[in-house]
């Protein structure tokens, strides 16, 4: 999957229940199911013309509340963090021969991991 594509589908994930049924359906095929603008076309006997203008609006709405609310990014940003808290904890381990600090930090580590 490509940058672009994973980043719409995250943004469906958050937002897409405020697009429009038809919206969702369009941006599902397009992106989940992996059809072509074509291929939705003949699916739902509509032009490709309509399919392409439905799914660019989808996106631009859906990049359009992102920009004012912004939970992608703040989701990215934490879990940036926390894969940096794991790596740091597997340091530590690595560093540390003492079992009991390993089971605390393992502890951390499955609660860290468990927040995605």
């Amino acid at each position: 999957m490509n940058r672009e594509t994973y980043e719409m589908t995250l943004l469906f994930d958050y937002y897409g229940d405020l697009l429009t049924d038809k919206q969702k359906e369009l941006f599902d095929l397009h992106y989940n199911e992996d059809l072509s603008l074509s291929e939705i076309a003949e699916h739902l006997g509509i032009s490709r013309q309509g399919v392409r203008d439905g799914v660019m609006r989808s996106e631009d709405i859906l990049k359009e509340i992102e920009q004012k609310l912004g939970f992608v990014k703040r989701h990215m940003g934490l879990k940036e963090v926390l894969d940096g808290l794991v790596s740091d904890i597997n340091q530590i381990k690595e560093l540390n021969t003492n079992y009991e600090i390993h089971s605390l930090l393992d502890d951390l580590r499955i609660k860290i991991e468990n927040l995605d």
